[in-house]
């Protein structure tokens, strides 16, 4: 069976760098270990790579469209490869865990998330695996719409590179080891040290 793996973010260059754009990078990530690039999917709204991780097919996608409907590329997608609800892993940024955590789990809420929300909407579940990126809540006044499309401050930006490292290695692990032991390594609620 194939596992697809569904990158959050926004396309172009604006939205590299931003909080909003974790999943993104991990998939990213993902396709440089392998040194895979990205090619647009025929008649779907998405860029992908094909990684194998041991004996498994494991597809990478970005949507092309924005995070708040990126759901009907990834589910196409899906669809075209029979890639069933069960072995897909959206990855995403996370405001409701501290800047640097990190959580895989699988089903549950969106909690507001839209990326999420247009996902398991196009699914038509919420039964799908997520590796939950954290970037900390907004301080002061700053809007949480606001706050995830901004870029990391410089000094961030060594533990992006960690979390960004971690979660690419917990799709990995999460598709050749399973939830619970993938949990057991990379659940954490804090930075990872350096």
């Amino acid at each position: 069976m194939t596992w697809l793996v569904a990158g959050l973010g926004n396309p172009g260059e604006a939205y590299a760098k931003t909080r909003h754009n974790l999943g993104y990078r991990v998939v990213d990530e993902l396709a440089a270990r392998e040194s895979e690039r990205f090619r647009k999917a025929r008649f779907v709204g998405a860029d992908v790579a094909e990684i194998r991780v041991g004996t498994e097919r494991v597809l990478l996608a970005k949507s092309r469209a924005f995070m708040n409907e990126s759901g009907p590329a990834i589910s196409s997608l899906a669809n075209k490869h029979d890639a069933e609800a069960d072995h897909v892993i959206a990855v995403h940024d996370e405001i409701d865990l501290p800047f640097g955590a990190l959580r895989v789990k699988f089903g549950g809420s969106t909690a507001g998330h839209n990326g999420l929300r247009s996902l398991q909407q196009a699914l038509r579940t919420p039964d799908f695996f997520r590796i939950r990126l954290g970037v900390g809540r907004p301080t002061g006044r700053k809007q949480a719409a606001d706050w995830v499309l901004d870029t990391f401050a410089k000094r961030e930006e060594p533990d992006v590179t960690i979390l960004v490292d971690d979660g690419a290695d917990a799709v990995r692990s999460l598709i050749g080891d399973g939830l619970l032991a993938t949990q057991d390594r990379y659940n954490r609620s804090t930075p990872r040290e350096p």
